[in-house]
């Protein structure tokens, strides 16, 4: 009995402990997440939900260029990730009228609550809020035509599984429009190219990246590829740097 006792703690570190119990690292993450890979990278501390005044942000075109880049028309039915004070809720309500949708989804219940009330204020009927997840958008499936996620995927800590529970909400035809600048992911930002390979992972497929001024950063646009793979297929991406990164490396190199 001693001698069995041994063996199978033996075997338990030989396997680094992970096929007999839970590690610290998965107990800390939802239980929901944990058939899927973390991220070989950092994640961004959540940061405010206002990214910069909105004054600032339309003297600038930025809402006007990402809504013409992403073509958004009338009628068409939209999800705002991370939706925060509301500044792309309200335009995107706007532009896609009276006979179009937005969800505007965050996973901050202070921020959902003042966007509420904005929306009660405005008077925006084709609006409708809900609260998200870490690793879970919470969208219903087959019901989008576009997906926004701006100035956020950054500090999603899940993305992996974030992006594998997005694939079904996108209608045929359906895009995901991601805002984002070039620069680590500990700093606000992701890398273009590390952006592509985390949506690629998960069945996604990209049609375009593309630098805007006016966005101070970059924009990029997915569809929905023929499959997703399944969570434990998922291989996590590593190695892309992003600009600042390579610039730095040449002046030290």
């Amino acid at each position: 009995m001693m001698a069995r006792t041994a063996f199978s703690l033996l075997a338990c570190t030989t396997l680094a402990l992970g096929a007999c119990g839970s590690s610290t690292e998965d107990t800390q993450r939802p239980e929901t997440a944990r058939a899927f890979p973390l991220p070989d990278r950092p994640v961004s501390n959540l940061g405010a939900n206002a990214f910069s005044d909105e004054q600032t942000r339309d003297s600038q075109g930025e809402a006007r260029k990402v809504m013409d880049m992403a073509s958004i028309e009338p009628g068409m039915t939209v999800a705002d990730i991370g939706a925060g004070e509301g500044y792309y809720t309200v335009r995107l309500a706007e532009r896609v009228g009276e006979h179009g949708r937005v969800l505007a989804q965050d996973i901050d219940r202070g921020a959902l609550e003042r966007l509420g009330r904005r929306v009660e204020r405005e008077r925006l009927d084709n609006v409708s809020i809900k609260a998200g997840a870490q690793d879970d958008p919470r969208l219903p499936e087959d019901s989008f035509n576009r997906v926004f996620m701006v100035h956020m995927y950054h500090e999603v800590a899940e993305p992996y599984a974030f992006l594998w529970r997005l694939w079904p909400s996108l209608e045929d035809g359906g895009k995901v429009i991601v805002v984002d600048i070039d620069r680590p992911t500990d700093r606000h930002g992701i890398p273009p190219a590390l952006l592509a390979c985390e949506f690629e992972r998960v069945g996604y497929r990209l049609d375009r990246i593309e630098q805007a001024p006016e966005l101070a950063g970059y924009f990029a646009q997915f569809s929905r590829g023929a499959t997703r793979p399944d969570p434990d297929e998922i291989v996590p991406c590593t190695g892309q740097k992003s600009a600042s990164d390579a610039d730095n490396g040449q002046a030290n190199g």
